[in-house]
C-alpha cells in the first residue's frame, strides 16, 4: 500500500513538474513573440522640407534612400501646400514610406493670408505684436490661439492637408506659444539669461485673450505684478493650445487621418518652457524633440525624457515616438539613442532631419532593425 501511494505521488510530481516546465516554455515563447512584434512595430521616421522646383526623380531618389536604410515614415513640409503634397505622396508611398503632412501651426512665418490681418498675431506682455516684432528670430511670427479668425485659419490649413489621399496623418509643429524659456544650450547664441519670465517673451496679451480671461476670472493679466505665479492665467493659455489641437484631431479623423505632433521633451518641461501640456491633448501620436545637446545633457537623457513622457501618457490612447537631433550625434550615439528609446517604452524614433543623416548614421539605423 505504501509503495502504491509512493508511486502515485511520484507520478503526480512528474506530471506537475512537466506541466510547469511546459507553462514556463509557453510563457517564454509568448514573450519572445511579443518582443519580436514590438521590434517589428517600432517605427523609424525622418523629416524633409519640400521644394516645388525639384523634379520628381530627385524626390524618388531621396525617398528610396530613406527606405533602403531602414526609414518607415517621412514627415513632409510643403509649407501647407496641398497640391505639392498630392504630388509627393504617391512618390513616397511607391517607395514604401508612410507619409505625414508636416505643418507649422501657430508659428506661421511668411503666411500671405495671415499677414493681411495684423490683429491675428500674438502680443507680448510688453504690448508688442509678433506681426512686426519677432521674439528671438525673424521667422517667429506667432498667431493667437484664442482669436477665432487666427485659429480658424490654422484649422483650415489642417483640413486642406487632411484631404490629401494617401497621407497617414497631419503633423502639427510649433503647436504652442513662443518660448518663454529657451533650451539652456541655446541661450549663449542669443546672449540671454532667462532666470524669470521676461515680458518680451511672454505671450499672449492681445485684447481678445485679456477680455476672455477677464470675463471668466474677473481679473486682468496686464495688471499682474508677477503673471508667472497666477495659475489661472497659465491654465487659460494651456487650454487655448489644447483647444486648437482637439479641433484639429476632429478634422483629421473626419478624413480618416491621424493627428500627430512635434512637442517639447516631456509634458512638465513643455508646460514650463512653451505653455504646452501635450499629455492632456486629443492626439494619436507625439514626437517629443528630445534634443539632448540643446539642454547640455548627455545621451542618456534621451532615455530619461522618453520614459517620463511614456509615464505621463499612461491610460491615454497616444503613442510616443522619440525625436532626436542627428547633426550633433555620432553613428554610435544614434545606435545608443535607438536603444534608449526602445528600452524606455517609445513606439518609434524620428531623426531630424533626413538630409542631415550621414551614411554612417544610416548604417547604424539599418543595423538596429
Amino acid at each position: 500500500m505504501k509503495l502504491l501511494k509512493l508511486a502515485i505521488l511520484t507520478m503526480l510530481f512528474v506530471f506537475v513538474s512537466c506541466s510547469e516546465k511546459k507553462e514556463v516554455k509557453r510563457d517564454k515563447e509568448i514573450k519572445q513573440v511579443e518582443t519580436s512584434k514590438e521590434e517589428k512595430d517600432f517605427k523609424y521616421w525622418t523629416w524633409t522640407t519640400a521644394n516645388a522646383q525639384r523634379a520628381d526623380t530627385s524626390y524618388q531618389r531621396e525617398f528610396a534612400k530613406y527606405k533602403s536604410n531602414g526609414i518607415d515614415a517621412v514627415l513632409i513640409n510643403t509649407n501647407t501646400d496641398p497640391k505639392l503634397l498630392e504630388r509627393l505622396t504617391p512618390i513616397a508611398t511607391k517607395e514604401g514610406l508612410e507619409v505625414h503632412a508636416w505643418i507649422m501651426a501657430m508659428n506661421r512665418p511668411g503666411d500671405s493670408v495671415a499677414l493681411q490681418h495684423p490683429d491675428w498675431y500674438a502680443v507680448s506682455r510688453e504690448g508688442k505684436s509678433c506681426f512686426d516684432t519677432r521674439p528671438y528670430v525673424d521667422y517667429y511670427q506667432w498667431m493667437c490661439p484664442t482669436r477665432k479668425e487666427s485659429r480658424g485659419h490654422v484649422l483650415d490649413l489642417v483640413e486642406g492637408l487632411a484631404k490629401v489621399e494617401g497621407v497617414a496623418s497631419v503633423h502639427l509643429d510649433y503647436i504652442r506659444y513662443s518660448d518663454i524659456f529657451l533650451p539652456i544650450g541655446l541661450l549663449p547664441k542669443y546672449n540671454l539669461k532667462q532666470e524669470v519670465e521676461l515680458p518680451e517673451f511672454d505671450f499672449c496679451y492681445c485684447d481678445v485673450c485679456v477680455a476672455e480671461f477677464e470675463k471668466i476670472h474677473h481679473k486682468n493679466p496686464r495688471d499682474f505684478e508677477n503673471p508667472a505665479i497666477d495659475m489661472e492665467w497659465k491654465q487659460f493659455r494651456l487650454n487655448k493650445v489644447k483647444a486648437v489641437v482637439d479641433d484639429a484631431y476632429k478634422i483629421a479623423h473626419k478624413y480618416n487621418k491621424k493627428l500627430t505632433a512635434a512637442v517639447f521633451p516631456y509634458p512638465e518641461m513643455a508646460d514650463h518652457m512653451v505653455r504646452q501640456r501635450w499629455d492632456k491633448w486629443d492626439i494619436d501620436m507625439v514626437l517629443p524633440m528630445i534634443y539632448n545637446n540643446f539642454y547640455n545633457e548627455e545621451i542618456d537623457w534621451i532615455g530619461f525624457a522618453t520614459g517620463q513622457g511614456v509615464k505621463d501618457l499612461e491610460g491615454m490612447n497616444t503613442e510616443l515616438h522619440t525625436g532626436v537631433f542627428v547633426p550633433t550625434m555620432s553613428a554610435e550615439d544614434v545606435s545608443t539613442a535607438i536603444k534608449l528609446a526602445k528600452d524606455n517604452g517609445a513606439k518609434g524614433i524620428s531623426f531630424f532631419d533626413g538630409n542631415a543623416i550621414t551614411e554612417a548614421q544610416f548604417k547604424a539605423i539599418k543595423a538596429s532593425k
